[in-house]
């Protein structure tokens, strides 16, 4: 029977060592329902309105996309939810989808967070902080991207550093921020719809067909970017290791750092609309600063600007507290080199894991530009969100004895919308920018050929 991170691993057939040193298991519910909104809320929210206003320029149209994003992602988390209890382990969907389709299928998720996923998520979120850090200081960044690029970089490798020390700490962090930003959109909403009508609020900015036609095409692509905001839902299955009580605590923490997430969009996305109509909303990329300018002068620029550093900031901590989990769980899984699942002697840490994580992070931020980069991170992604999904269909036939203390509700058919949710993201994709799905795709399923050559034996890497 393998040993996974100091907790028994449900699949069989071979032996392998345990750690020297095993993950601990620290966070309680809240601070995991605080990793779940902290890691979602990060960019989306405060840059993708205006993309999604730019393809989906009819108002009524624009809030559907978003609230179809909601759903969607509310059928994921419901149902990664069952996973996560079932299958407590570190490394999350990766080890969902090695117990539900074999282990080419979880390489080939490391190998996709390896190469594009991962290094996307952080370069776009700590993008956005670059960008809002010199907004800050009243330096427009579309005239300094170079230096937004360099202060981005800086974040993750401080961010780096903070969870390199310890698993608290990043959490700690994670939860101050996730306070400070939902707390910010809350107030952001409240101060719209209040006194908003004084400074060009209006009800008509709602009206349908007011922004102009709609291609369904890029509706489609719309979608994508609101699925890139929404996305984090299923990250803190990744630190299921370090879980207090998880078949208990990670579904409760994964449904409710979900609902939160949705309705505080909705509400932020309305409060944006109130103020700024669509004919200049698809022109406005930092367009939770624009609203305050427009609301309360440039005083209020600042506030929001540091509000989203904070948001920014904390969403790549998180992301750094879950993400490297991975890399941690397959190299104990031995499907990575051995010395990425150690284990920091003093702060009980996936360090060489996190630093891998960073690494990528950074290279991708200097050399990408935020559309880049969160197209090609939920085209990599989803695919697997939906063959993790999937495997509760097939584990719920193949293995009806494995413990489930939380089952999704509405099975089968909350997960087949997911799945049909994923299915039209990734069809549209193909159709309507071929070329750059097709080179996201292929770099995927290059890494079959890296797993039959060199980890396809349980023994260890050639």
């Amino acid at each position: 029977m393998h040993i996974h991170q100091g907790e028994e691993n449900l699949e069989t057939g071979h032996e392998a060592e345990k750690p020297a040193a095993a993950l601990e298991r620290r966070l309680g519910v809240w601070a995991a329902i605080g990793v779940v909104i902290g890691v979602t809320i990060g960019s989306g929210i405060f840059r993708n309105p205006a993309v999604i206003a730019a393809r989906v320029p009819d108002p009524a149209l624009m809030i559907l996309v978003w609230v179809l994003g909601g759903a969607i992602t509310l059928c994921g988390a419901l149902s990664i939810a069952e996973l996560a209890g079932a299958l407590p382990q570190t490394g999350g969907l990766y080890a969902y989808l090695r117990e539900g389709w074999g282990r080419p299928v979880a390489f080939l998720f490391g190998w996709a967070q390896l190469t594009l996923i991962r290094a996307s998520a952080l370069g776009a979120i700590a993008t956005v902080f670059g960008a809002y850090c010199l907004r800050s200081f009243g330096v427009d960044p579309a005239l300094h991207p170079q230096l937004s690029n360099y202060l981005a970089a800086g974040c993750i490798i401080f961010a780096a550093v903070v969870n390199v020390v310890g698993i608290r700490l990043g959490a700690a962090i994670v939860g101050l921020s996730t306070i400070a930003k939902y707390g910010a959109l809350a107030l952001l909403v409240l101060i719209a719809f209040a006194i908003g009508h004084a400074h060009g609020g209006s009800i008509a900015h709602f009206a349908p067909g007011s922004g102009g036609s709609v291609d369904m095409g890029l509706f489609g692509l719309a979608l994508i970017s609101v699925l890139w905001a929404y996305d984090g839902f299923a990250d803190l299955s990744f630190a299921s290791g370090e879980i207090k009580d998880p078949q208990r605590n990670l579904p409760r923490a994964l449904i409710g750092g979900t609902l939160a997430v949705i309705a505080i969009y909705l509400l932020a996305n309305a409060a944006y609309l109130y103020v700024i109509p669509m004919e200049r909303f698809a022109s406005s990329p930092l367009i939770a600063a624009d609203t305050m300018l427009a609301l309360v002068g440039q005083a209020g620029v600042a506030i929001v600007s540091v509000v989203v550093m904070i948001s920014t900031f904390g969403s790549v901590n998180g992301s750094l507290v879950t993400n490297p989990r991975i890399f941690f769980a397959m190299a104990d899984d031995r499907m990575l080199f051995k010395p990425i699942a150690w284990v920091h002697p003093r702060f009980k840490t996936p360090y060489m894991a996190i630093i891998l994580a960073a690494a990528l992070g950074v290279i991708f931020v200097l050399t990408r530009t935020f559309e880049q980069l969160t197209d090609t991170f939920v085209l990599a992604m989803w695919p697997f969100y939906g063959l993790g999904v999937a495997s509760i269909y097939r584990l719920r036939r193949t293995r009806p004895d494995l413990p489930r203390p939380y089952k999704v509700v509405g099975y089968p058919v909350v997960p087949a919308i997911f799945l049909a949710g994923v299915l039209y993201l990734l069809g549209n994709a193909l159709v309507t920018d071929t070329f750059w799905t097709s080179i996201v795709f292929a770099i995927v399923l290059a890494g079959l050929p890296v797993y039959w050559l060199f980890f396809r034996s349980k023994n260890g890497p050639a």
